[in-house]
């Protein structure tokens, strides 16, 4: 067991392809990260296996602001302190949805609760053949595959020198964002089939590598596509950039904590 980093930051993204929000600290349950990506927009034009508008359709998308109307009570589940002072392996309950419910800021600086029609409106607008949309609400993160996503900041420059160009690790949309010093990029990858501690409580296995889509090609800020950013990927990493994991023990993860390869 040795220390091989630190936490560098930790995100979430209350609406699925929306713009993310970086935090203090971060619930990892079994599910995924407390309060990422609860909510999503369907579309009537997307496959049956992934039914979601993405910022692949709409690149819009990546300037609408979510934030939740409660953050104190979206930040961890309701219970946690009682549920943890009873012992290990209980899990503790999410809020009630109306804890939860989120405000999204227009890219014209409207504030539009999650729910109002006129945000669905918005979305739909210069979508090729107009779908059908309407909005999904989950218990559970809605996650493309596992729980967890973290990538490395090396990863992140190793890619930018590749391009000969900046990259904003935003780009990535992961939900941990890890500083591994003096490792090199890509380091992660070899975390695959193993486990890391983060923090003093916090296991997560890290189960793949994370294939990447065209979603990383999208500045963050403008929606604007670089498509040769998943061209390197694909040339120079098969196509992969981070990992996935799934979390073994709930905890949580929190700017600047250790992060520690266990086997």
């Amino acid at each position: 067991m040795s220390i091989i980093g630190k936490v560098e930051s930790v995100w979430r993204y209350p609406v699925k392809s929306m713009r993310g929000e970086e935090l203090s600290e971060l619930f990892a349950g079994f599910s995924g990260v407390y309060g990422d990506r609860l909510f999503a927009i369907h579309s009537s034009a997307s496959h049956k296996g992934f039914p979601y508008l993405t910022a692949r359709e709409q690149r819009k998308m990546l300037m609408y602001r979510p934030r939740f109307r409660h953050p104190g009570k979206a930040a961890r589940p309701i219970n946690l302190s009682e549920a943890e002072s009873l012992g290990p392996g209980l899990n503790p309950v999410f809020a009630d949805a109306a804890d939860l419910l989120v405000d999204v800021e227009t890219p014209t600086g409207e504030t539009l609760a999650i729910d109002d029609p006129a945000l669905i409106r918005m979305l739909r607008e210069g979508i090729a053949k107009a779908p059908d949309l309407k909005l999904m609400r989950s218990e559970k993160a809605m996650t493309d595959c596992r729980p967890v996503s973290l990538i490395s900041l090396q990863s992140v420059r190793k890619l930018a020198e590749e391009l000969g160009a900046a990259a904003d690790l935003r780009r990535f949309r992961a939900n941990v964002y890890l500083d591994l010093g003096g490792a090199g990029g890509f380091a992660e990858d070899g975390f695959v089939g193993r486990s890391l501690r983060i923090g003093s409580k916090v296991v997560l296995s890290i189960l793949e590598r994370d294939p990447r889509c065209a979603m990383i090609t999208l500045d963050p800020d403008t929606g604007e596509s670089k498509p040769e950013f998943l061209k390197k990927v694909a040339q120079a990493h098969k196509g992969m950039a981070g990992v996935y994991a799934a979390v073994l023990v709930e905890g949580t993860v929190r700017k600047g904590d250790p992060v520690e390869l266990l086997n």
